[in-house]
């Protein structure tokens, strides 16, 4: 059974995404929604574990909401793939459960 995780608060300012990320197995994926997005970014603190775990887990940002905070795809870690809404739905429907890190 697959989870989807979704993030939606900044690494920076909670400790969110790295329980996330010690929690996922493989097969599971991660999406970072609103303030989460930014743990997608390379050359942050994060940076080091979030691509340490993009080889078991897919990793995933909300594109919109990085788009509205002005982070462009080029400012992300490599192998983190954009998603739209359509894309959000996509992932929920493709893991048997959805747990949101608040």
């Amino acid at each position: 059974m697959s989870t989807l995780h979704t993030v939606n608060k900044s690494p920076f300012a909670t400790n969110s995404l790295t329980s996330c990320l010690n929690h996922c197995r493989e097969g599971d994926a991660v999406l970072m929604i609103e303030d989460g997005v930014y743990g997608g970014l390379s050359g942050t603190a994060v940076a080091e574990q979030v691509a340490a775990k993009a080889g078991s887990v897919s990793i995933y940002v909300l594109r919109p909401d990085a788009d509205a905070r002005g982070l462009a795809q080029e400012r992300m870690l490599e192998g983190i793939e954009g998603v739209d809404y359509a894309g959000f739905v996509d992932l929920a429907a493709a893991h048997d459960r959805t747990q949101a890190w608040l």
